[in-house]
């Protein structure tokens, strides 16, 4: 068997891009040497390392995760047995951050500019993720890091805690409740209640009225949160939310009425999340780090 590190490279590229295409287009090479140098791992090791799926790119197979995890550390300390020589020990290489797509918009672009003011040196690719695609992705390397809420997580996971968000209602302007200074479950199940169609999103409000005998009328599953406040900002029900955006309007500029919740309820955890069967990077250390110290000095979602 012989490897080398071009060819690892490619081989996290596939599995990060989740095609030979995308990879290709990444790296900015020809698709046929990435092809190549997959063929040729694969050959080395007597097993395929994806599933090729007509249409829909390639996902890895169980020891295809296995290889690409080992892959990920070989370049991590090759990485760091290069930055030996060098006068500088800043750190380098790649850093693919998944954020689940409700809290991107939020958090994201402050965090990389944080990060990037100290750590320059550092690539950083953001995806958008739903709770459903984060977790498969980390688990087949495809990203480094995730920033999410604490659901449906496997248990293998680490949490690392960023934040803690209290959830507040969503109401139209001129609802009967908005006038109170804080609301109910109770009051808030008499309404149709507006959800987002993520299965770990809506499953989570649902049991927030279950667990206390409530039953709320769930007319209605948005396919966004924004659309979800404009939904409600339209009159269409209320709703239940942690993601608070500056400024209490929705894209098509009604008001919304933010009324916090009388339930003592559960806080909901921000996280950066990682596969503990996977090695951290320096980068991605270096990353919490930052995340940390930047969630530590703001006022988030402050009414």
């Amino acid at each position: 068997m012989s490897l080398s590190l071009t060819q690892l490279r490619y081989l996290i590229a596939v599995a990060r891009h989740g095609s030979v295409t995308g990879a290709a287009r990444a790296l900015n090479i020809s698709q046929p040497s990435v092809s190549v140098a997959i063929d040729a791992i694969e050959r080395d090791f007597g097993q395929k390392l994806f599933v090729r799926q007509r249409g829909s790119g390639v996902s890895l197979t169980s020891f295809g995760r296995t290889v690409v995890a080992k892959a990920k550390q070989v370049l991590a300390e090759t990485e760091e047995l290069m930055s030996l020589g060098r006068a500088s020990s800043a750190i380098g290489g790649e850093l693919v951050l998944g954020c689940f797509e409700d809290l991107a918009p939020y958090f994201a672009p402050g965090l990389i500019r944080a990060f990037s003011e100290r750590h320059g040196a550092v690539d950083i690719v953001v995806r958008d993720e739903t709770f459903e695609t984060l977790g498969r992705r980390l688990s087949d390397a495809a990203v480094d890091l995730g920033l999410t809420y604490d659901l449906g997580l496997p248990s293998h996971f680490a949490r690392i805690l960023l934040h803690e968000l209290r959830p507040h209602a969503l109401l139209p302007a001129g609802h009967a409740l908005a006038e109170r200074s804080e609301v109910s479950l109770a009051d808030l199940a008499a309404y149709p209640l507006i959800t987002t169609d993520q299965p770990q999103s809506w499953q989570h409000m649902l049991d927030l009225f279950r667990g206390r005998g409530l039953s709320p009328i769930a007319d209605r599953r948005t396919s966004s949160f924004e659309l979800q406040r404009s939904m409600v900002a339209n009159g269409f029900g209320v709703a239940i939310s942690y993601t608070r955006p500056h400024g209490d309007r929705s894209y098509d500029g009604l008001p919304l009425i933010c009324k916090p919740l009388s339930d003592p309820l559960p806080m909901q955890r921000i996280i950066l999340t990682h596969d503990t069967h996977q090695r951290v990077s320096n980068a991605a250390l270096a990353f919490i780090e930052t995340a940390k110290a930047w969630f530590s000095t703001r006022d988030i979602f402050s009414s």
